[in-house]
Formats: C-alpha cells, sequence, structure tokens
C-alpha cells in the first residue's frame, strides 16, 4: 500500500470514534428538542462533554490517537477555513479601527499582567512567558511558537498545554452564561468571545449557542488576536536571541485560506450555490473537531500541573475577561 493509503487507514479509528461521539451528541440534541422545544445544550457542546467523560474513564491506545489529532488540529483549522466564505469585507469592515486598536491594546496589557502574575506566584521566566503568550493569544498554538525563541525545556512547553486544553474546553463550556449575567448584546458577546477563548475553533463552540452574529464577530475578533502572535514572537525573538520564528509560526495557514475566502467572498467571486454547502461542512466539521478535542482531554491532568500553574494560567484568564470587559464597556456597542 502506499504512504498515503497507510496514513488514511492510520486515521480510521480516531475519526470514526470521533465521528460516534459526534452522533450521540446530535441525537442528545435532538432529544433535548424534542423533550423541551428547545437545545439547551447545542451538539457543539455536548459532543466536548462526551468527548472528556470518555477520555477520562478511558485513556486512547496509540491506535485511536492519530484520528483524534487529525480532527482536534487539522479538521478544526479545516472548518474556520471555510468559514471565511460566509463573511464578507462589510463584516469586517463593521469591526472598527476603534476595536482593531482595542484588540491589540487587550492583548499586550494581558500579556504584561499574565507575566507578572506568574512571577509573583513564583514561576520561572520561561515558564511565565508561556503561559501569558497562551493566554492573550491563542493557547498552545502561541505557546508552541513562543517556546523554540525563548529557549523554553520540553517541561514547560507540556505543563502549559496540558493545563490550557483542561481550562480551554471550561470556558467554552462557562462562557455563553456571561452574555446574560453581563448584559452584553449579541455582538458584544461575540467580541467578548474573541477576546477570551484560546483556539479560534473553539470560538465557534462558544458562541454558536448564543447567535449567529456572536459567531461572526468572535471569529473576527479572535483572528485578529492570532494575528498578534507574529509581532509578539518576532519581539521576543529579538529580545531573546534564541532561533528564528517561522512564517508558519507567524501566519497560520488556515487563517490565511479565512482572509482568503472571505476576500473571494467580498469580490463577489464564490458561486452562491457554494457558499450554503460551505457553511454546512464547516458546522459538521466544527461539530466533529469538538467531539475529537473533547477526546484529547483528561480532566486528571489539573492535578498534575502543579498549584502554581493552575494558579497563574486561571488568574490570567481572568485578568484577561476583566480587561476585555472594560474595553467592551469603553467602546459601548462597538459594532
Amino acid at each position: 500500500m502506499s504512504n498515503s493509503t497507510n496514513r488514511i487507514y492510520a486515521l480510521l479509528p480516531g475519526l470514526v470514534l470521533c465521528a460516534g461521539v459526534t452522533i450521540a451528541a446530535t441525537g442528545l440534541q435532538a432529544v433535548e428538542v424534542w423533550l423541551f422545544g428547545r437545545a439547551w445544550l447545542e451538539a457543539l457542546v455536548l459532543a466536548i462533554l462526551i468527548g472528556v467523560a470518555v477520555r477520562t474513564a478511558w485513556t486512547p491506545g496509540k491506535h485511536w490517537c492519530a484520528g483524534i489529532d487529525f480532527g482536534a488540529r487539522t479538521l478544526l483549522e479545516v472548518a474556520v477555513m471555510l468559514l471565511g466564505a460566509s463573511v464578507g469585507a462589510g463584516s469586517i469592515l463593521q469591526v472598527g479601527p476603534e476595536l482593531l486598536a482595542g484588540i491589540a491594546g487587550v492583548v499586550a496589557v494581558a500579556i504584561a499582567v499574565s507575566y507578572g502574575i506568574g512571577r509573583m506566584l513564583g514561576l520561572r521566566h520561561r515558564i511565565a512567558v508561556l503561559i501569558a503568550c497562551g493566554n492573550s493569544i491563542c493557547g498552545n498554538s502561541a505557546i508552541a511558537a513562543t517556546a523554540p525563541v525563548i529557549g523554553a525545556d520540553g517541561d514547560d512547553v507540556a505543563t502549559s498545554i496540558a493545563f490550557t486544553a483542561v481550562l480551554g474546553v471550561a470556558v467554552v463550556l462557562a462562557l455563553p452564561l456571561a452574555a446574560p449575567a453581563f448584559g452584553l448584546s449579541d455582538a458584544q458577546y461575540g467580541v467578548l468571545a474573541g477576546l477570551t477563548v484560546y483556539a479560534v475553533p473553539q470560538v465557534l463552540a462558544a458562541t454558536s449557542p448564543v447567535a449567529a452574529l456572536s459567531v461572526q464577530i468572535g471569529t473576527l475578533v479572535k483572528l485578529v488576536r492570532v494575528l498578534m502572535l507574529g509581532p509578539v514572537v518576532l519581539a521576543l525573538s529579538l529580545t531573546a536571541g534564541t532561533g528564528r520564528p517561522t512564517l508558519r509560526h507567524l501566519v497560520p495557514w488556515f487563517i490565511v485560506g479565512f482572509l482568503g475566502l472571505a476576500g473571494l467572498r467580498s469580490a463577489g467571486l464564490l458561486p452562491e450555490p457554494v457558499l450554503e454547502p460551505a457553511a454546512a461542512v464547516s458546522g459538521a466539521l466544527t461539530t466533529l473537531s469538538m467531539a475529537a478535542l473533547g477526546l484529547g482531554v483528561d480532566i486528571r491532568v489539573v492535578a498534575r500541573a502543579g498549584l502554581r500553574v493552575v494558579a497563574a494560567v486561571t488568574v490570567s484568564l481572568l485578568a484577561l475577561a476583566a480587561i476585555s470587559l472594560g474595553l467592551i464597556r469603553l467602546l459601548g456597542h462597538p459594532l
């Protein structure tokens, strides 16, 4: 068999498991609608919860891991890229220069505050930088991009990523409660999600239960936030003097794809019959990917992360949320 065929066979078990979790989540959502007339928990959220429950009760062997990892990363990125087909220039322009400047300011302030919290709690310089960048920009991707340019070791990276994986899921599940609690509009909630949720695809899971507008605004804000990774990693590489950031780290491929599809949509170069299927495929892949994300999270890693790391990441995230709410209040109704 060819290498590509072997690769497909290696991915199948994990992807089938993810599909099974997705089907269960979709079925439970249908049961909710039948019983209550609406879905209190969307399939996206249910897929995460079921996946986490399965992963905590049972540790998949190597036979399953390739497909789960593929679903949690590559399929997520494809889903985000396809979402660009539903976003036109009008939506992007609605963000406005004030909010764009605010996003950059939030990232800069959050990195400084988070780093200070980590150092106050006694964390070493490198792990404090990793947590600050992970919390303030885009979670694991920021940690992975930052690690080589500051000379972080494998233990620091593993510790940072392990807890962010668990906390990221917790944020996705808890954040929708913020909209009514803080009296946020759908657009403002999208801004909050875009500024606080770790990964771009997780923004979809955090905003989908609220409104379509929240999904669009949250994704746009998050993409702008992710683009801050380039300047931050470049600045760290110049000050640390260890390693050089690669273009792949500065601008992830799926963001380029998202912006490309958004540009084609704005120019009217995407045929109308393509738009609805692209949105449907994006939604299906996102749910499947949320199942994979859940299957990759063992809540017991929190106990192994260390109290100081747990405290640093949690307090830093709360600080980021407070800074983000401050920006939203400052701008009023930004969109």
